[in-house]
């Protein structure tokens, strides 16, 4: 049986709350442990523990030389969002890796980036029973366009934690 997930189980009692609170709380602990997460002001709109939508607002902070959201928040907004959903379904007693990180740039991005990330049912099942592997998330970068400035394919792995 897989040890219980402490995330897991948090995300689980936020999503008793309504909405606003529940998604407040989870960007909060979210930033609070990633703390460059924090730094950027990335926040978590929506998630059903198997699909997650990350939101990173275009403001100075986050931006790069002509005023877009920076190649490397877009990078972390992929990231986040992927490493965010891994976390949720890996038993407690395995520790999520980000193996390699696959970018294109295909074109500028306008405004704020939204970035879903999700795992399949057959993912869930290898990351619940295997006690080490990897997995390819899903993850779709969008502006405010509605557009993909950035196609992702970000490789997960998990090993167990050392005691």
């Amino acid at each position: 049986m897989p040890k219980p997930n402490p995330l897991r189980k948090f995300a689980e009692k936020a999503l008793t709350y309504p909405h606003w609170f529940a998604m407040f709380l989870l960007t909060s602990v979210f930033r609070f442990k990633v703390k460059l997460v924090g730094t950027s002001k990335i926040k978590i709109l929506d998630t059903d523990l198997q699909t997650v939508t990350f939101f990173v607002k275009n403001r100075t902070r986050v931006r790069n030389h002509i005023g877009q959201v920076h190649a490397a928040t877009m990078a972390l907004l992929a990231e986040s969002a992927t490493g965010f959903v891994v976390g949720l379904n890996l038993p407690g007693d395995k520790l999520p890796l980000i193996k390699s990180m696959d970018l294109k740039y295909v074109r500028r991005s306008v405004g704020s980036m939204k970035a879903v990330a999700r795992v399949s049912d057959e993912q869930i099942a290898l990351m619940q029973s295997l006690p080490k592997g990897d997995i390819m998330v899903e993850v779709t970068v969008t502006d405010e366009s509605g557009e993909e400035p950035i196609i992702c394919e970000m490789n997960w792995a998990w090993v167990e934690k050392r005691s």
